[in-house]
């Protein structure tokens, strides 16, 4: 699955309409709706804010007042085309007082997303389980040549009373094994799925 690294804004302005792209790495609708309502606030002076979002659980657009049709759907359908996923578009509209026309605004908002998608950092993600890795100091060494053995990838480290670990791993199996062969060592709890950047 391809996404966005990280948000990207771009600019451009069309018979004196400004049209500003923003977009957003968002991983389900719940992140995606908070990220639209923040910024629908934050820019509530804008003539319109219209919105499209392809993510885990769900897609949505909103033409937010824009002719139905002409705004939110075709954002969507850059989004779609370039096969980009876990990712908000929010396009601001600063009206300059020439209207555009119905094929007018589907060209000015697709090409507002796909601009700002040229000059995006795209990384392939996939779906990886979580798990945390609970344990004492005296066993860094073991815990750490399991995990390297198995081709594990540790995506943080947290050093407080015991030491904490949080593994991605495609294969529970694979953590099944090491809780067997470690029982006494380490404590391993299963926290979900979690999109990554592709380990390699």
């Amino acid at each position: 699955m391809k996404t966005i690294a990280k948000p990207f804004q771009s600019s451009i302005d069309i018979k004196k309409s400004q049209f500003i792209c923003r977009l957003f790495p968002a991983q389900n609708e719940k992140e995606a709706k908070e990220i639209i309502k923040e910024i629908s606030e934050k820019y509530k002076d804008a003539t319109h804010n219209c919105t499209a979002y392809l993510v885990s659980d769900g897609e949505a657009y909103d033409d937010d007042g824009e002719p139905g049709g002409t705004a939110g759907r075709p954002m969507l359908n850059v989004l779609k085309k370039n096969k980009i996923e876990n990712t908000v578009a929010i396009v601001t509209r600063y009206f300059g007082g020439i209207k555009l026309g119905a094929g007018g605004l589907v060209r000015a908002y697709s090409k507002s997303v796909l601009e700002t998608l040229s000059i995006a950092e795209i990384v392939d993600m996939e779906l990886y389980e979580i798990f945390k890795f609970s344990f004492e100091y005296q066993h860094i060494k073991a815990i750490d040549s399991e995990i390297r053995g198995k081709n594990l990838s540790i995506v943080e480290k947290q050093y407080e009373a015991d030491v904490i670990y949080f593994v991605a791993c495609d294969n529970i199996d694979i953590v099944k094994n090491i809780q067997e062969k470690l029982v006494k060592e380490v404590n391993i709890e299963y926290l979900g799925s979690r999109f990554l950047e592709k380990i390699d």
